[in-house]
């Protein structure tokens, strides 16, 4: 089933970001994953994965404290405003995950390559709805 983004685009199963002119200059996974981590200090690196971790949960708790104070502040609305600012956060998450798979020795594509593979055999095998790790 195709997902489509606010922004029209429609995803089905190609990254519509190579297809498209306007969204042209768009990174690779692994083009990020190797740009993000000229931008990382932090003690220890390449031996270090608690750090990126801790970052890593305490960004996506930031993403949750913006989408609580959407409701609190703004009866559930998402506005222009409060989108780009989730989005920002977001981006710190993908930071921290690009960091993490890189603290791992796996690449992000690898990374993401392996969640996709995981989700379809669970879905191959009727149990993407559940719990655990070993359905």
């Amino acid at each position: 089933m195709p997902v489509k983004w606010t922004s029209g685009i429609e995803f089905t199963g190609v990254n519509p970001c190579y297809d498209d002119p306007e969204h042209s200059n768009q990174m690779t996974p692994n083009e990020y994953q190797t740009a993000a981590l000229q931008t990382a200090i932090y003690p220890n690196m390449s031996n270090n994965f608690i750090y990126p971790t801790l970052g890593l949960v305490g960004e996506a708790g930031e993403v949750a404290e913006k989408a609580k104070k959407i409701i609190r502040d703004g009866d559930g609305t998402l506005t222009p405003e409060t989108r780009e600012k989730m989005a920002l956060e977001l981006s710190d998450v993908c930071w921290y995950v690009a960091v993490l798979a890189y603290e791992l020795d796996y690449t992000l594509e690898e990374v993401m390559q392996m969640n996709l593979d995981k989700l379809r055999s669970r879905q191959e095998r009727g149990v993407l709805s559940g719990s655990g790790d070993s359905r």
